[in-house]
C-alpha cells in the first residue's frame, strides 16, 4: 500500500518518538526541519493552555521551512487522562497532521482526527492490540518491541512484525533499540515502513533533559537498562544510574500494578517518574556523543546509506 501523503518525501524513514518531559518544541522543530517526523506528548505542555502556544509555534516555524517534515502529537487515551478532550480540541484547531495514540484505542478519538484530515498511529505491544487498534479506526501502527525506551513491549521485533504483516499492509513504525542507520534498514527489512527512534534524541542540545541525563545516554549500554513497572504501573525501560540515584536497588525493585497509572492533569505519576527516573531504550550503546539534531540526522543518513551498500554487496546486487 502506498504511504499516506504526510509520510512521503522524508529524508529518512524515521519518526522521532514522543518522550515524556524530554520532547520539547525545540526538539520537534529541529527534527522536522532535518527531514524526519518529530513528535511530542500533549501532556508535556503544562498547563494545558500551553499546548495551543506550542502548536502555534511549531506550525509557524515549519511553515517557514520548505523541506520540513510533518509533526505528530501523542495523546494518552487512558481513562485517567482528564485532559484528553481539551487536548484533542486544541489539536483539531491546529489540524495536527499525525496523532499518535497510546494506552487504549478509541473510535471517537480516531473519528475526530479523521474529521480534520489527520492520520492516527496507535502504539501496540502485540498482535492482539494491533488488530483492535485497526478495528477501531487507526490508520497505522507503532509496533513497540522489546528494548524500546519508556513503556516497552516484551516481544522480539521479528515476532511482532511478522504477525502484524501477515494481515496488515498499512503504515507501520517499529520501535525497540533502533539507534543507528543499520538498524533503520533492518526495521524496513522486517517489514516496517519507519524506524521509531527515541533515546538518541535525548543526547541533543534541543532535548529538554538535564546534562547528567544526556551524558548518561552517551555513557550507557544495553546492560545499563532496567525493566520495571514500579514507577508508572506499566513495564518500562529505565537507566540504572537514575534508579540508584533515587536510593533504590535496580536489581530488587518491587512489583506495581496498572492501578498506579495516573495521567491526570493534577498529579501525573508518569511525568513525575520520568523527571527523576530516566527512561531509555537498549540501543544507547550506539550514541557516542551529545550532538545537535541536524548532526544526528546526518549521521543516521550516512549510516543508512552505508548499510544499503554493505547489504547490496553481501547479496551481490547493485546498490
Amino acid at each position: 500500500m502506498p504511504l499516506p501523503a504526510p509520510f512521503q518525501n522524508l529524508r529518512l524513514p524515521v519518526i522521532g518518538s514522543p518522550m515524556f518531559i524530554v520532547s520539547s518544541p525545540e526538539l520537534v522543530i529541529a527534527q522536522c526541519q532535518s527531514g524526519i517526523v518529530g513528535s511530542f506528548p500533549a501532556l508535556n505542555a503544562r498547563p494545558a493552555a500551553q499546548l495551543d502556544e506550542w502548536l502555534a509555534r511549531i506550525s509557524r516555524e515549519l511553515a517557514e521551512h520548505d523541506a520540513a517534515a510533518p509533526f505528530a502529537v501523542n495523546l494518552i487515551v487512558h481513562k485517567t487522562n482528564n485532559r484528553l478532550e481539551e487536548d484533542l480540541a486544541t489539536c483539531a484547531k491546529w489540524k495536527v497532521p499525525i496523532v499518535i495514540t497510546s494506552l487504549g484505542a478509541r473510535e471517537d478519538v480516531n473519528e475526530a482526527v479523521h474529521g480534520w484530515g489527520g492520520l492516527v498511529l496507535h502504539d501496540v505491544i502485540d498482535d492482539a492490540f494491533a488488530r483492535k487498534a485497526i478495528e477501531k479506526g487507526a490508520d497505522g501502527l507503532i509496533a513497540v518491541a522489546a528494548g524500546a525506551g519508556g513503556h516497552a513491549g516484551a516481544q522480539s521485533p521479528f515476532a511482532l512484525m511478522q504477525e502484524i504483516r501477515a494481515w496488515f499492509d498499512g503504515p507501520v513504525a517499529l520501535s525497540g533499540a533502533i539507534a543507528n542507520g543499520h538498524a533503520i534498514l533492518a526495521a524496513q527489512a522486517m517489514g516496517a515502513d519507519f524506524a521509531y527512534i527515541g533515546s538518541p534524541w535525548i543526547a541533543t542540545p534541543e532535548a529538554n533533559a538535564p546534562d547528567a541525563y544526556k551524558q548518561a545516554i552517551v555513557d550507557g549500554r544495553a546492560s545499563d537498562i532496567v525493566n520495571s513497572n514500579l514507577f508508572t504501573g506499566v513495564h518500562g525501560n529505565y537507566l540504572r544510574a537514575s534508579i540508584l540515584a533515587a536510593g533504590l536497588d535496580p536489581d530488587h525493585l518491587p512489583e506495581s500494578d496498572p492501578s498506579k497509572m495516573d495521567f491526570g492533569a493534577g498529579g501525573n505519576t508518569a511525568a513525575k517518574a520520568w523527571k527523576d527516573i530516566w527512561g531509555s531504550g537498549q540501543g544507547i550503546g550506539a550514541v557516542k556523543a551529545v550532538e545537535n539534531v541536524a548532526q544526528r540526522v546526518a549521521r543516521l543518513e550516512s549510516e543508512y546509506q552505508d548499510a544499503q551498500r554493505e547489504l547490496a554487496a553481501k547479496l551481490g546486487i547493485s546498490a
